[in-house]
């Protein structure tokens, strides 16, 4: 299995979880953060690194995320590899508890 980082991630993209990331997996985009499924090795040490609570093991999804397995898998290879905290998007804090932003997503 692997991690997964979901919708609450949109338009916040803090960086926390990839400082403690031991393999690299996390891919950056314009404003949303993805696991490569193929390199994360479930330590899900980054979990409790997320500010926004938007990682979760594969199989511990909330109903209604289940399309980030996808969207992880597919989008983590056409974005670069981030491997050091960048800090978040400026205004993060204000979408952090935001809901319905999957239309947000910037490819």
């Amino acid at each position: 299995m692997t991690h997964v980082v979901t919708e609450a991630c949109i338009k916040c993209r803090y960086t926390d979880c990839v400082d403690v990331c031991p393999v690299d997996c996390f891919h950056a985009g314009p404003n949303f953060l993805v696991i490569d499924p193929e390199e994360c090795i479930d330590c899900a040490v980054c979990v409790a690194e997320c500010p926004a609570g938007a990682i979760y093991a594969e199989e511990d999804l909330p109903e209604g995320q289940e399309l980030f397995i996808q969207l992880n898998a597919e989008l983590s290879q056409q974005w670069e590899v981030i491997s050091s905290n960048e800090g978040a998007l400026p205004d993060a804090d204000e979408w952090k508890e935001k809901t319905g932003k999957l239309a947000l997503l910037e490819r």
